[in-house]
């Protein structure tokens, strides 16, 4: 199986529509599905881009609109000089407006969370809803020693054996998560290490780490208008849901927690994901 092949099985059995356009000079991939209110999807520091969604997205996809792009330099997205704050907002307000979006629900993971925080903070008016979903920037952080030691190691050698490596620490049970679909497993192994021998996706990688693990400033945290609610992972080594707990209390923000996983729920545990996050959504159109 090559990676394109490894690409279409992750996203098999969802009748996608995909397409590249240009986003603030950005050669842009996106795939969207279903009808409804629309729901954008920001995959984190992931090689693959947003085909991470995919087992989540079958069950999102009976209520919403699912919007996902590749962020620039990841998946199939043309890299950037630098994804600062500043091109990072011009990118995804150029996104909405090409997908014809007015105010969506905005869900973020991860490293892209830390960057949807910040573009909340000056342009709430642009989205209806967000969910900063085991998001570093939000509070008081410090990368793990051993994160580091296995982020360092894959993106040296993007091999099977680093790629598992890595894999047994961002997940609450690496082998539970692969049983629930093997050959979906195998087609994002093989993909994300595809992708994670690319160059531009290398430099990305590591400038997205750099910069988007660093704390927010909580006057740019506080500038934030639009509903905002926390979502983690309980077992959640990665970036710890401390870190949650702190901006919940600093911000009044609900903090949600999906257990039984841990960095990334919606492929550890897809069900509750969903689940949860239609409480977070349906909760958030309450107030």
């Amino acid at each position: 199986m090559d990676a394109e092949t490894a690409r279409d099985r992750m996203l098999a059995g969802l009748p996608v529509t995909e397409r590249v356009f240009d986003a603030a000079g950005v050669a842009t991939s996106v795939w969207e599905i279903g009808a409804g209110p629309a729901m954008v999807l920001l995959h984190g520091g992931i090689e693959c881009g947003g085909t991470m969604w995919a087992p989540a997205t079958r069950g999102l996809v009976a209520h919403h609109r699912i919007i996902v792009p590749d962020l620039p330099g990841l998946g199939r997205s043309a890299p950037v000089d630098r994804l600062i704050p500043a091109t990072f907002a011009a990118w995804l307000l150029a996104v909405l407006d090409r997908m014809q979006l007015r105010r969506p629900v905005l869900v973020a993971h991860s490293l892209a969370g830390s960057l949807a925080a910040r573009f909340a903070g000056a342009h709430s008016d642009a989205i209806g809803r967000l969910v900063l979903y085991a998001a570093p920037g939000v509070g008081p952080y410090r990368m793990p020693i051993r994160l580091r030691y296995h982020a360092v190691r894959f993106s040296l050698r993007p091999t099977a054996a680093n790629a598992e490596r890595f894999d047994r620490f961002a997940l609450h049970d690496l082998d539970a998560t692969r049983r629930l679909d093997p050959g979906w497993f195998d087609a994002f192994d093989l993909y994300t290490r595809s992708r994670a021998a690319v160059p531009h996706v290398r430099r990305t990688m590591k400038r997205l780490v750099t910069d988007q693990t660093r704390p927010i400033d909580q006057a740019d945290l506080a500038a934030i208008t639009v509903p905002t609610t926390l979502l983690w992972g309980r077992e959640d080594r990665m970036v710890p849901p401390a870190v949650g707990q702190h901006a919940a209390r600093r911000h009044g923000w609900p903090l949600h927690v999906i257990e039984n996983a841990a960095h990334a729920p919606h492929v550890e545990q897809p069900q509750a994901f969903v689940e949860e996050l239609q409480r977070i959504v349906g909760a958030l159109h309450q107030r």
